[in-house]
C-alpha cells in the first residue's frame, strides 16, 4: 500500500510539474503579431483626404485669420463665393474706407494655394492691383506662410507652413469654387 500512495504522491507532483512548465512556456512565447501596435519609423506621418464646402471653410479661414492676424491695422475677413473675396477696412486720414479684393484660386501640385488677382477697389475706386498688393505687403501683417507677390498680381499661400495645432500640415488638392468641390489632405505627424 505503501508504494501506491508514493507512486500516487509523485505522479501528482509531475502532473503540477507538468502544467507549470507548460504555462510558463505560454507566458514566455511571443505573443500573434496581428494585435500588436505596429512600431513607425521617424520622420513618418499619416494622411487623410478631407472635402470641404465654401461654408465650412468660410467659419474655418476666418477664425484663422481672427487668430494669426489679431494685432493687424487692418481688420479683414474672406468670403468665398464664386470666387475668394477679401472684405476689409483701413484707416485713411482718420476715415474708415472699405477695400474688396477678389481672386481666383488655384490648387498647385505641392499642395499650396495660389490666389490670382482679379480686381481691387477701395470703396467704389478701382485701383492697380500691383500697387495696393505692394501697399498691403510692406504695411500689414499676415500669417507665416502667405506670400504676396505684387509684380506677378498674386497671393501665394504656402500650406505646410501655415501655423497649426500639433505640426499638423495641410495640402489643397482642388480649390474649384464654382462648382463647391474643395479638398485638402490633411498630414498628421506620428512619433
Amino acid at each position: 500500500m505503501k508504494n501506491k500512495w508514493k507512486t500516487g504522491f509523485f505522479l501528482i507532483v509531475g502532473l503540477n510539474l507538468f502544467i507549470v512548465i507548460i504555462l510558463l512556456s505560454l507566458i514566455m512565447v511571443p505573443a500573434d503579431e496581428k494585435g500588436k501596435i505596429q512600431s513607425v519609423p521617424d520622420d513618418s506621418s499619416v494622411s487623410f483626404q478631407v472635402k470641404s464646402n465654401k461654408a465650412d471653410l468660410n467659419v474655418l479661414i476666418n477664425q484663422y485669420i481672427k487668430k494669426e492676424a489679431a494685432d493687424s491695422p487692418i481688420d479683414y475677413s474672406v468670403q468665398l463665393q464664386d470666387e475668394v473675396e477679401l472684405y476689409g477696412t483701413l484707416k485713411f486720414f482718420s476715415q474708415e474706407v472699405d477695400l474688396k479684393l477678389t481672386f481666383v484660386p488655384e490648387a498647385l501640385d505641392n499642395g499650396d494655394l495660389v490666389l490670382k488677382q482679379k480686381s481691387i477697389s477701395v470703396g467704389s475706386l478701382p485701383l492697380p492691383v500691383s500697387y495696393v498688393l505692394k501697399f498691403i505687403k510692406d504695411n500689414y501683417k499676415l500669417p507665416k506662410g502667405v506670400d504676396i507677390l505684387p509684380n506677378d498680381k498674386m497671393i501665394h499661400v504656402h500650406m505646410q507652413q501655415l501655423k497649426l495645432k500639433s505640426d499638423v500640415k495641410i495640402k489643397a488638392n482642388k480649390f474649384d469654387l464654382v462648382k463647391d468641390d474643395i479638398a485638402f489632405t490633411i498630414v498628421v505627424p506620428v512619433e
